[in-house]
């Protein structure tokens, strides 16, 4: 009877040691570690304007917005502007889009960074088309990636673990295209430094002068 009841014992024990085992089985597609279940990432986008042909050429409304396509191409696109031509070879189309490259210039956008081409347009005097390749933060719905978050029989965190956090980071950001990688850094500017450095060397004082105060104020304040 004892022979009996240690071997039931040894099968219960090992039954449970299996049951254990399969609850917290190992994916071999799980991430290594929670939070890298979701990443910041971004997705392709067209900013583009496009511009009607005039004799004349190009009006006031219409160099207003290409400054602000300008505007925009500094602070979120990459790449070139693409300036694309009505094919035809209209001459009022061909002098409109040296106009607008003219004008994007004039707007601070390198020449290098100006493209030309053509497009096949119904109408020679179709409109001249300029724009440029944004990116933009995906932000995930993490309302569809909650999961079950009833019992669990395991360490195991949830689908959901670690979305709201890159949700929030991806509708903050301020410019997508650092997610891409890290911006070019300028070169430092040691001028300042070397005068702090020869004053040091000479013994003189090295921090700038104060403005004097008066009655309690700084001469030189705003009021």
């Amino acid at each position: 009877m004892r022979a009996t009841a240690s071997a039931i014992f040894v099968l219960a024990l090992g039954l449970g040691a299996a049951g254990c085992t399969t609850m917290t089985g190992s994916d071999p597609l799980a991430p290594m570690t929670p939070l890298s279940r979701y990443a910041l990432q971004v997705e392709p986008g067209l900013d583009r304007i496009a511009l009607a042909v005039h004799d004349q050429g190009l009006s006031a409304n219409q160099r207003d917005a290409i400054g602000q396509l300008a505007a925009r191409y500094g602070a979120s696109g990459y790449g070139a502007i693409t300036v694309e031509a009505p094919a035809g070879e209209d001459p009022a189309a061909v002098q409109q889009t040296y106009a607008v490259r003219s004008a994007l210039q004039a707007a601070g956008v390198p020449g290098d960074r100006i493209r030309i081409a053509a497009y096949n347009a119904p109408d020679p005097r179709a409109p001249v088309l300029a724009g440029f390749e944004t990116v933009r933060a995906v932000v995930p719905n993490c309302a569809l990636r909650a999961g079950d978050l009833g019992p669990r029989f395991s360490n195991q965190s949830s689908n959901g673990f670690g979305c709201a956090i890159t949700a929030n980071m991806a509708a903050q950001i301020a410019d997508p295209r650092d997610i891409m990688g890290a911006r070019a850094m300028t070169p430092a500017d040691s001028g300042r430094a070397a005068v702090v450095f020869q004053n040091y060397r000479q013994g003189d004082t090295s921090s700038t002068p104060q403005e004097p105060l008066v009655n309690g104020k700084i001469s030189r304040a705003v009021e």
